[in-house]
């Protein structure tokens, strides 16, 4: 079974013959990918394992970090193009207002938020579902390789893509609606539904519960009757993700006011370092299937 498309293995079968004319020894090749994996200091199966293979170490280290991005986006996005974009809630029920006071041009712009966001948990779970069928082990960290390519295109194109659309709507605004939908959906999926990111609602709505049975007292401990306990690994991991957006926003507000656009880089940066593992896990499992088929050519 193949865990990476034929059309690829191709390319980068090619490509390494290349290479090996121009006396590239693949066998260093193999330990140089070795070495960048040893020294990430990545744990190997955060975006590998998916739902009820993961721990509750994976499961805090993705929160955090996934929480810290989409904090830093929505709250510089709102700096940036005036909107936030990952509010899915605020925006339904602005297009619901607009619509009973009649304004049809500002509700088909909440609607376009509401479908770029779409578009993106969408577009995710496509490139999830493919790289599942192919056997893909990086199909996770493809995911968020593409959510960073689209914040590069947002931050290199930001201050030109200010033109408007027929209802008012930046196309900036749609971008991030669109790169959030990507990010949210990413991180759901992998974990089970476990973390969500982009929006905290739910997860200071599970913070409260969690918090009312910590303190709870149970007076009365008489037989047969259940103890109200909190679940304490759920309280560590929903105050992770609000500490993590929280701080993730004052560092994405302060840097669209100081450096504006520029800001992109560094987080699209942060983005390919999380898939880092995963990919060179990958090209290690071609090389070693390349060297493989090389042999036989070798020897002949």
């Amino acid at each position: 079974m193949r865990r990476i498309p034929r059309a690829v293995q191709l390319i980068v079968a090619r490509y390494m013959r290349r290479l090996l004319r121009n006396r590239l020894d693949g066998h260093q090749l193999q330990i140089a990918v070795d070495t960048a994996l040893a020294t990430l200091p990545i744990q190997e199966k955060l975006l590998v394992r998916e739902g009820a293979l993961r721990s509750d170490n994976l499961n805090r280290q993705l929160a955090w970090a996934m929480a810290f991005v989409a904090g830093a986006v929505n709250a510089g996005g709102f700096l940036a193009v005036g909107h936030y974009t990952s509010h899915m809630t605020g925006v339904v029920s602005s297009m619901a207002d607009e619509l009973a006071y009649g304004d049809i041009t500002t509700a088909l712009a909440a609607l376009a938020m509401m479908v770029s966001f779409l578009s993106g948990a969408f577009l995710c779970t496509t490139l999830i579902s493919y790289g599942q069928r192919h056997r893909m082990r990086s199909r996770y960290a493809l995911t968020l390789v593409v959510e960073a390519g689209f914040l590069l295109v947002f931050g290199i194109m930001g201050s030109r893509l200010e033109q408007k659309v027929e209802f008012t709507l930046p196309v900036t605004v749609m971008l991030l609606c669109f790169i959030m939908g990507l990010h949210n959906a990413v991180t759901s999926i992998i974990s089970g539904a476990a973390v969500r990111t982009t929006h905290l609602t739910g997860t200071v709505t599970d913070i409260g519960i969690e918090l009312s049975r910590l303190f709870y007292i149970n007076v009365h401990n008489q037989h047969g009757r259940q103890r109200i306990v909190a679940n304490r690994q759920k309280l560590r991991l929903y105050l992770l993700i609000l500490v993590s957006f929280l701080g993730g926003g004052v560092v994405g507000a302060l840097g669209f006011k100081h450096i504006g656009f520029k800001l992109t880089v560094p987080l699209a940066g942060f983005l390919c370092f999380l898939a880092a593992r995963p990919l060179l896990l990958e090209l290690r499992l071609l090389l070693h299937r390349l060297q493989k088929q090389w042999a036989p050519e070798e020897h002949s």
